[in-house]
């Protein structure tokens, strides 16, 4: 999980727990202001039917019946009016319930006052009710739009926190990518700094900055280290060859001591191959070769199938070239023959006898793609994983090797900035992929 959903997914869990408990505050709360605001209105009527009652009134309606009662057509409301015993002291307080009332056969849920007073010398008992039915009916209504108000809410803010952690750490992906991803080649990175206000960004890309610099100063005396010692290692190469060649063509010389010399002929000439291998790769690393020749992809396989035909024919190998796209492609003509070559020889060296070796191209609108695929041996897939490594190569009783004519594959590709895949499975074959940008 990156930062960036760690931190959405942060801000949802904890605005989830708010809003839940938010939620069931104003839930309960809601309940106890209904309340309050009923008793409330209770208390004013309570105040109102006091104020307007008179003797005639209260004799008259309490003359034939010991209760008055009185309730709107709409049964939300009711006045009990009862007279009671003046026996004891009366109580004066004024109490609250809520209770199940049967007015005219409907059973309604009322909030009650229940109080006592005296009139003229008398007592009696009031009773005002009002129904809570429309009240729970507004809380039901207010709870549907409190939920519909706090999902909304919640929504804005998970959106709102989101583009704005995307704005955040935009900096941050923008230094992983130009700063790590597209670095191929530590010469040429970009040590300009990203924009950026956030001090941590900041600190990581003067971090990998100081990094790259290490990295490219070490790589630059890597490569120049290898030139170096590459180039003065072909001068004694080259002083001994000559003195094992004369002491061949001396008179009288015994056949073991002549065999031994050219067992160490045979070994001075793969170093030197070896050699010439590591100088051409460390000259392309070095970027010492100019780009400005027009490479006919179609006339070099045909040049190269030239160079390659006695082999093939050796080995009885099936050559099919079927390549139709008249591609060129501006470059080092030298290294992209080496770099064709090199892949074709491979797959002629590690071909079987009566195998096959079929190369076909595609044209695209951003690329030529050119395929070269073989029925030889193949590779395991750890060997496919390392194959442009230097000095790792897939074992061969038949055929020997350095392990580097990948390497220069993949050195020449980098150079022109072209992208090169192997796909390859054992006693299957190998096909080698090579796409070439269209500028």
């Amino acid at each position: 999980m990156n930062l960036q959903a760690k931190f959405a997914l942060y801000n949802a869990i904890t605005k989830i727990a708010i809003i839940l408990v938010l939620g069931a505050i104003i839930l309960l709360s809601l309940e106890t202001i209904s309340s309050h605001h009923l008793d409330g209105r209770l208390t004013k009527k309570r105040l109102t039917v006091i104020e307007n009652l008179s003797d005639n009134e209260i004799d008259s309606l309490l003359s034939n019946q010991h209760s008055f009662t009185d309730y709107n057509i709409l049964k939300d409301e009711f006045i009990v009016l009862n007279a009671i015993p003046n026996v004891g002291k009366i109580d004066t307080s004024i109490t609250f319930t809520t209770e199940r009332r049967e007015i005219e056969g409907d059973i309604e849920i009322y909030r009650i006052l229940n109080d006592q007073f005296e009139y003229n010398n008398k007592r009696y008992k009031l009773e005002l009710g009002e129904t809570m039915t429309a009240m729970e009916s507004v809380k039901t209504t207010i709870r549907f739009y409190m939920l519909i108000v706090l999902i909304g809410s919640l929504l804005v803010t998970l959106i709102t926190d989101y583009a704005f952690t995307n704005l955040i750490l935009k900096p941050f992906y923008k230094i992983i990518d130009q700063k790590l991803n597209k670095v191929n080649d530590p010469t040429s990175y970009n040590y300009e700094n990203i924009p950026t206000n956030t001090t941590d960004f900041k600190i990581l890309d003067n971090s990998i900055n100081s990094l790259m610099r290490k990295i490219a100063n070490l790589f630059l005396l890597e490569k120049q280290f290898i030139a170096n010692v590459s180039h003065e290692l072909l001068t004694p190469i080259s002083i001994l060859s000559g003195r094992l060649e004369n002491i061949l063509t001396a008179e009288n010389l015994p056949i073991e001591h002549e065999n031994k010399i050219l067992a160490s002929l045979k070994t001075l000439n793969r170093l030197k191959v070896i050699i010439n291998s590591l100088l051409l790769i460390s000259k392309v690393e070095n970027e010492q070769y100019i780009k400005k020749d027009q490479v006919s992809i179609q006339q070099e396989l045909i040049d190269i199938y030239e160079d390659l035909e006695d082999r093939i024919t050796d080995k009885e190998i099936v050559y099919k070239n079927a390549v139709k796209e008249h591609f060129t492609f501006t470059g080092n003509k030298a290294l992209i023959h080496t770099l064709l070559i090199n892949i074709i020889n491979n797959a002629t060296k590690y071909n079987v006898n009566n195998g096959s070796i079929t190369i076909h191209d595609e044209l695209t609108l951003t690329k030529y793609i050119l395929t070269i695929k073989d029925s030889g041996i193949g590779m395991e897939k750890e060997s496919v994983a390392n194959a442009f490594n230097r000095f790792e190569r897939e074992n061969s009783d038949n055929e020997e090797g350095f392990g580097l004519g990948l390497a220069i594959v993949n050195s020449i590709a980098k150079f022109h900035q072209l992208n090169i895949f192997i796909q390859s499975e054992k006693d299957k074959g190998t096909t080698v992929t090579i796409e070439f940008p269209i500028s």
